[in-house]
């Protein structure tokens, strides 16, 4: 098994399933995090690029996940950019650690640089129905990023509707505030969404929403069942 993480910016791969990717990693599961806007450089209270990169490595190290695979797509400009190019960087991700499970943004969230990461890897995700020596797609699934998918008006087509949730539980609820610390300049004050509270709060109710004690949720795009997914 082998997890990639599909995002446009840094800080989306912590926010999205920052708690999920460090449990995975703990059991010696691969978990590497494609971010196609490496350089964010439209981002405000932006570090200069090589404290970036610092921050980066630095959150995945937090969560014992492996060196990020980092694009150069210009930051909320992946519009102007040819589907095809995104879909094949996602493809030689998928590739270079041979994913099986993947999570990416929502389609319809607010920022569209998520909704282009989305379509693009939908596309990639099915790179083992058309080349030979990858491992089949196990699952592939929606994360929820505060302050893009929160802010998705209904009229963008469709919302953020979890149907699978992963228990983090304090500890690993800890290590990912710990992680999104790493970034200078992301959080902010209550009561903006990327604040403490409101990301303990979120990962409190997603987790009674299921009966767990603090959780991040997702959406299921695409799942293979068998009768190993079900202890047989």
């Amino acid at each position: 098994m082998a997890v990639l993480i599909v995002v446009a910016h840094p800080d989306d791969e912590i926010l999205g399933c920052g708690g999920t990717a460090a449990a995975l990693a703990s059991e010696g599961i691969e978990v590497r995090s494609c971010i196609l806007s490496g350089q964010v450089d439209a981002r405000q209270k932006r570090p200069d690029i090589p404290d970036l990169l610092d921050d980066i490595h630095t959150a995945q190290t937090l969560l014992c996940c492996k060196r990020p695979i980092l694009g150069d797509f210009p930051n909320i400009k992946f519009n102007t950019i040819p589907h095809l190019k995104l879909v094949q960087f996602i493809e030689k991700a998928i590739e270079q650690i041979q994913a099986d499970i993947i999570f990416t943004h929502h389609p319809h969230d607010l920022n569209n640089d998520h909704h282009h990461t989305s379509i693009a890897c939908q596309a990639a995700a099915r790179i083992f129905q058309r080349r030979s020596g990858l491992p089949p797609l196990r699952a592939l699934y929606f994360m929820e990023i505060l302050s893009a998918t929160d802010w998705a008006f209904p009229s963008n087509g469709g919302e953020f509707r979890p149907d699978t949730f992963f228990e983090i539980g304090e500890t690993l609820l800890k290590q990912k505030l710990e992680a999104l610390r790493a970034y200078h300049g992301v959080m902010r004050d209550f009561p903006h969404p990327r604040s403490e509270e409101i990301l303990k709060s979120l990962a409190a109710y997603r987790g009674g929403q299921a009966g767990m004690k603090y959780a991040e949720a997702f959406q299921t795009a695409f799942r293979a069942l068998n009768t190993k997914n079900f202890g047989v």
